[in-house]
Formats: structure tokens, C-alpha cells, sequence
């Protein structure tokens, strides 16, 4: 089988060293990393403050430009932030709770980070956090969920993937009984922006949260904020800063909002981490997540082909359209195998309750699923992680 997308590997320099499989938490980085960092640099170095006026004060925008087209947003409906953790409490920071409407809606496998935000808010008694429990600690039963949310809620943040196995939510089924009830969602598209196609004005979601970090190929630093455009001049975040103001340079003692996406920026951005950023979006969006998509569901077929035949567990769910793209392979030892496999550079991680995590890519050859699952083999079969946890292998 010729695979076209293979022609990308040459941009990313991790691949002529490793066998890479851990996209699901840092994509490999493209080549043209570098010389846009360096652009940054170069920038800053020679047009000093003037940067300012000649493009790094509207990146958060032109650049949320960019992932939009990768989402399924419209144009001026993106901006960047650092992390998803502020996305969510901008967000929160929107709304007055009231007797009436308080309640946040999760699953009990939503990412941790984004948990402590609603929690912290809780604590000082508006808010109500009902979560939604797991029979199995891979999936959440979707009418379980569906039937948490009622009149009484305010807000359902929830992830498109799970993070530890690979679970793909029904964004459309949430968000229309969310709808139904007067209550918003935040989809969280972490673990889904780049490898499962999706469209947030098809799902109609109110808001979008994700970063850059995993199937982006876009770095740490880069977090973005999806606000769907007839909320952007309803709202007033109370997380906020001089970008989010009308005229920020009038430096105005009153606040007054911008009238569109600006409005949910704060400080100044991280400039370099935009910069890195943009490269991955560029090839992400020159391929596009269809095509992406279409590989990763043979891929992660595959590899479930394989793990089982060497007789490992598969925690992930079986079914494709059920999942993003990440398999998780379950052992009593797996977290020591996981470190014996990153000694050997094959690199993967390992989360607890669903085992050594792998994620093929657009830029992932055929042949390094069975050399992985090959080498977990080996690695179970001589029992060779404890031999190194003994010596004192690291992770």
C-alpha cells in the first residue's frame, strides 16, 4: 500500500531517531519550528517594540485564524490563550450563578486540569459539580450523561476524547440536550483537534477549548478558545485584561469590552509559543483531518490487531467510530513496560486504569506498530522492565 502522507516524515526530525507514538500528548515537532522561531527572534532583535504594531499584537487572533480552519470555525471566532486551564475559567468567569441554575455537569473521566478549575470555584458554595460515573473507567454511558443535565444546570465542560482511553463522547447528543434544558457547553477538543474531523458550528457548541500540544504538532504554550459568534457580545468575562479592552491603548481606567472575539483575551500573549505554533496548523490544514482521520482509524485498527494477537488486553474501545486516536494496552506491569519502552526509544507513556497509551499519526509507518507491540512482547515475555526498575531505568 503506497501511503502519501508518509512523504511528511522528512519535516519532522524526532522520526529519524524514535519510533513515535506518543502524539496523543506531544506531536512531534515540524522542521519549520525552528526557522519560525528563529523569525521570532530575528523580529524582535531587529524591529524591537515596533513588533508590537507590525503583527505580534494580533496574533492571538491571526492565529486563532489558522486552528479555525481545523475546528470548523469561522474566521474572528478564535483566540489564543496559554492553556486550556484559563480558557475554562474565562469562561466561567461569563456567568452568575443563581439558586436556580448552578450546576456544572462532568464525567468523572474528564481531565483532571479542567476538574480543579470548577472545583476551586465550587468551594465557595454558588456552584454545584454533578458527576457523571463510569461503569468501566474507559467509557461514559451516554444517556447516563444526557440524563444528568437538567433545568438546574449552568454549564457541561466536557472532553470530545477521553484522555485516558481514547473515548469519542457524543458532542452532538450533549450539546442538543444541553441546548434543550437552557444550559452551554464547553467542548474540550484536546485530544481530537487534528485526528477526528468534527465542525463546532455543525455541533453547535457555545464554546470550544483545546491546545496545540498533542495531534497539532503546535508545542506547549499555544491553548485556544473557540466563542460562537452571537455569544461574543452578550458575554463580559470577568477574566480580563487591557487586549480584551475597546481601546487598549487609550489605557482607559474604565473597562469597556471590545465587541467581538477580543473581548475573551487577557494579557499580553505568549508570542513565541504562537510562532511555534503555526507550522503544525499549517501542515495539519495542507493535509487535512479527513484524510488524517482515515489512516488513523486503519492504524489504530491495526494496532488492536496486533496487541491482541500477542495476547495483551486492549482497554480502548473495540469499535472505531467510538474512539479518537489513541489505543490503550492493558498489563498488571504496564507502567513498567512503558518505561522499558522509552529506554529502547520507542515513545509512549502510560496512564493508570487503561495502560500503555500508543498513538499512531499521519507521519506513522506501518511497520512501527508491529516493531511496538513486538517490543512490548519481548518486554513482557523476559520479564526485562524489572530487571532495569531494579538498576534504576527512568521515565
Amino acid at each position: 500500500m503506497t501511503d502519501e502522507l508518509l512523504k511528511w516524515r522528512l519535516e519532522f526530525p524526532i522520526l529519524g531517531k524514535t519510533v513515535y507514538l506518543i502524539s496523543h500528548s506531544l506531536g512531534a515537532m515540524p522542521r519549520e519550528t525552528f526557522s519560525r522561531l528563529t523569525d521570532y527572534a530575528e523580529v524582535w532583535a531587529t524591529r524591537g517594540v515596533r513588533a508590537w504594531a507590525e503583527g505580534w499584537w494580533d496574533m492571538p487572533v491571526t492565529t486563532g485564524n489558522e486552528l479555525a480552519r481545523i475546528i470548523g470555525a469561522d474566521p474572528q471566532t478564535v483566540v489564543m490563550h496559554l492553556n486550556v486551564s484559563i480558557c475554562q475559567s474565562l469562561i466561567l468567569s461569563c456567568f452568575e450563578p443563581t439558586t436556580k441554575r448552578n450546576k456544572i455537569v462532568y464525567s468523572e473521566l474528564n481531565f483532571p486540569s479542567v476538574m480543579y478549575v470548577y472545583e476551586a470555584h465550587a468551594r465557595e458554595g454558588k456552584l454545584r459539580i454533578e458527576t457523571v460515573a463510569s461503569d468501566d473507567g474507559i467509557t461514559v454511558p451516554l444517556q447516563r450523561f444526557l440524563d444528568a443535565i437538567d433545568e438546574e444546570t449552568l454549564l457541561v465542560p466536557f472532553s470530545h476524547v477521553l484522555f485516558k482511553s481514547g473515548f469519542l463522547q457524543n458532542a452532538k447528543a450533549i450539546t442538543e440536550r444541553a441546548h434543550e434544558v437552557g444550559a452551554m457547553v464547553v467542548l474540550d477538543t484536546y485530544q481530537s483537534a487534528g485526528t477526528v474531523p468534527f465542525s463546532v458550528k455543525d455541533l453547535n457548541v457555545d464554546f470550544a477549548t483545546g491546545g496545540s500540544v498533542k495531534w497539532l504538532c503546535g508545542g506547549p504554550g499555544a491553548g485556544y478558545l473557540y466563542v460562537r459568534p452571537d455569544l461574543q457580545q452578550q458575554l463580559r468575562p470577568k477574566t480580563t485584561g487591557w487586549m480584551a479592552h475597546e481601546e487598549p491603548f487609550a489605557f482607559d481606567t474604565e473597562h469597556r469590552y471590545a465587541p467581538n472575539i477580543r473581548r475573551f483575551l487577557h494579557g499580553s500573549p505568549a508570542i513565541p509559543a504562537l510562532y511555534a505554533a503555526e507550522s503544525g496548523y499549517r501542515i495539519i490544514n495542507e493535509i487535512g483531518v479527513e484524510r488524517i482521520r482515515e489512516k488513523s482509524v486503519r492504524q489504530t485498527n491495526r494496532l488492536i490487531e496486533l496487541a491482541e494477537e500477542a495476547g495483551f488486553r486492549v482497554t480502548s474501545p473495540p469499535n472505531a467510530a467510538d474512539r479518537g486516536g489513541t489505543i490503550t494496552v492493558g498489563h498488571a506491569d504496564a507502567g513498567a513496560i512503558t518505561k522499558e519502552l522509552v529506554r529502547r526509544e520507542f515513545i509512549v507513556d502510560y496512564r493508570p486504569g487503561a495502560g500503555v497509551r500508543i498513538s499512531p499519526h499521519f507521519y506513522t509507518k506501518d511497520e512501527e506498530l508491529e516493531l511496538v507491540i513486538n517490543e512490548m512482547k519481548k518486554i513482557r515475555d523476559t520479564r526485562a522492565y524489572a530487571i532495569n526498575e531494579v538498576a534504576g531505568a527512568a521515565f
